[in-house]
């Protein structure tokens, strides 16, 4: 049995149709998907976004395309000021790092236990809230004496990590 019966049936079905032979019938699907697939990319608006924000530009269209992203992360994610999940999506999971880096005191210094008990408040895998929140350079440590403080300033962003981060950290800078 092939990998792609069900794409299989289709070809066969477009033969039939349009008398092609399966070699321009399999091409023509194939064109088609892509055509739909770029559609869709385009519809959902959000890649233009992220480049008219990563180059500087003031474009109200990237403000709002960024604006439903988070919304929508929230939406999916945020039930009663709890994470329902923690997102495998990098950026999805940055809108949620940065709001419970808001909720964080800034001039405190924390203990692990105290900081493990305020994240554990969102969700009950805190220690990979807390590691991510260190790796993404919102809160830095003392590994000899467990204290936990915020980052005075957000790190400088370069590739992936911009791509990631930046875009949503332009407005905290």
């Amino acid at each position: 049995m092939t990998k792609n019966s069900d794409f299989k049936t289709l070809i066969r079905a477009r033969m039939a149709t349009t008398g092609e032979n399966y070699t321009s019938a399999r091409a023509a699907l194939l064109a088609e998907n892509a055509e739909r697939t770029e559609s869709v990319d385009r519809a959902q608006n959000s890649v233009p976004a992220v480049d008219a924000v990563q180059s500087g530009s003031t474009d109200p269209t990237a403000d709002t395309a960024l604006e439903r992203f988070k919304a929508k992360v929230r939406r999916t994610f945020v039930n009663d000021g709890t994470l329902t999940a923690i997102p495998t999506k990098r950026r999805a999971l940055v809108v949620l790092l940065l709001d419970i880096r808001e909720t964080l005191d800034p001039h405190r210094i924390y203990t692990e236990k105290e900081l493990n008990d305020h994240l554990g408040g969102f969700h009950p895998d805190f220690a990979r809230l807390r590691r991510e929140l260190i790796d993404y350079g919102y809160l830095e440590r003392n590994a000899h004496t467990g204290e936990y403080w915020m980052a005075a300033t957000l790190p400088k962003r370069e590739g992936n990590l911009y791509q990631e981060a930046g875009v949503f950290e332009t407005a905290l800078r």
